[in-house]
């Protein structure tokens, strides 16, 4: 890990640290605001709106980050993007109304959908050829900050969550500053065309949109570490440390294997296979809940049992099944984003790609809160997990297709 670390550019890791402070920030928050919102007595199906609503903000105006990113230079973006993350987390300070709360979860997207495209599209342009081991770095950083993220949470979650949300802002606060005065701009590379005639090429690009579909299965699966897993691992249990449980685990998995899997896929497969596996893995992870889930009840609030243990092993089981798929599928997602797209559009590319991730996300979300709701502790619990677990294998069909015919291997550039 530290090899892999020192053989990156200043910048790279430069924005590899920053990426653990992004998520030290971002974890403090978001795995506990549906808990939160649960405790203020609004019902799953709302609570998977607001959470949905808030990836639809990131996800759905990546596009106009990323294409910010193309035009004016990834630095001014990621800057402006960790700013207005201060704001949306002061918002979840003040306000606990539905309309605060769905205000301040759209104020958080969009600071992603500023920042998050145009930290890709940088690591992109510095990367080179190895794409992929630089993201696998830049993930373990973020699990770094998501493993502590939760825990720091969970400390301050006893006395409010209005205190985790204060200083969420306040780590917002340090890398708005810290950018202003440490990350170096890069050129911008002319835009032979202009901003619609860029989208046009985009939406006329057939492979890449193929692929946009296969890989938002694994924004649809990776939502769910909001919704469902905790969800899941607080009733069986009764217990809101349970939710940390689950996020410590899925980052450790990310921390410990993240390089070594990204490695090992390298060296045998091609980046589509491992990316369809990942997929099929990621869903996988929803098997073991889903089989348990209908034979276990809902847990009274209380504190952890020995009853509440076993009952959670399937969630945990789950997770780490999950982690390692999630691993296998991100670095080699980003790693082949240019190539079914191109560098020259490398930060609009990433933005129709989240696009086109946020409207399965924005649909699927609530569905499965709904289902939730639907079935509670009845038999039927099983269905939500089922419909995850199709989830995965739909979007590793499709990549896997893709692989098999030639779509995602690079083609000769040339000229707009």
């Amino acid at each position: 890990m530290l090899r892999a670390f020192g053989e990156l550019t200043v910048p790279s890791r430069l924005l590899v640290v920053n990426q653990f402070g992004v998520n030290l920030g971002f974890y403090l928050v978001l795995p506990f605001l549906a808990t939160y919102m649960g405790d203020l007595g609004y019902a799953a199906a709302t609570i998977g709106l607001v959470l949905a609503l808030r990836n639809l903000s990131q996800q759905g105006l990546f596009l106009i980050g990323g294409s910010a990113a193309d035009r004016i230079g990834c630095r001014p973006v990621i800057i402006l993007g960790c700013a207005v993350r201060i704001v949306a987390f002061g918002l979840f300070v003040v306000v606990d109304s539905l309309p605060g709360l769905i205000a301040a979860a759209v104020l958080t997207g969009l600071a992603g959908a500023f920042f998050n495209p145009a930290v890709r599209a940088y690591l992109m342009h510095e990367a080179g050829d190895r794409r992929a081991e630089v993201f696998s770095v830049f993930n373990v950083f973020g699990n770094a900050g998501a493993l502590l993220g939760p825990l720091l949470g969970a400390a301050l979650l006893a006395v409010d969550f209005r205190l985790v949300a204060a200083v969420a802002a306040a780590v917002f606060t340090l890398l708005t500053v810290a950018q202003l005065f440490a990350l170096p701009a890069r050129p911008v590379e002319p835009q032979e065309r202009g901003l619609i005639g860029s989208w046009g090429e985009v939406v006329g690009n057939r492979r890449f949109l193929l692929f946009a579909l296969g890989g938002a299965g694994y924004f649809s699966l990776f939502n769910q570490l909001y919704l469902a897993f905790p969800v899941e691992a607080q009733r069986v249990t009764g217990v809101a440390g349970a939710v940390s449980a689950v996020f410590v685990v899925s980052t450790v998995v990310g921390i410990a294997a993240q390089v070594r899997i990204t490695a090992w896929c390298r060296a045998h497969w091609s980046e589509g296979r491992s990316m369809a596996v990942g997929l099929v893995l990621m869903g996988a992870g929803f098997v073991p809940i889903g089989i348990a889930a209908p034979f276990v009840a809902t847990a009274p609030p209380g504190q952890w049992t020995a009853d509440g243990l076993l009952a959670v092993t399937p969630v945990l089981l789950g997770t780490v099944v999950f982690a390692v798929g999630q691993a296998m599928t991100n670095p080699f997602s980003l790693s082949l984003l240019p190539t079914v797209g191109s560098t020259r559009l490398a930060g609009t590319y990433y933005g129709w790609f989240y696009l086109v991730s946020a409207i399965v996300v924005a649909v699927t979300t609530p569905a499965v809160g709904a289902l939730f709701d639907r079935f509670g502790d009845g038999p039927g619990r099983w269905l939500p997990f089922a419909v995850l677990l199709g989830i995965g294998l739909a979007g590793g069909a499709v990549i896997a297709w893709m692989q098999r015919t030639g779509r995602l291997a690079p083609r000769p550039v040339t000229a707009p």
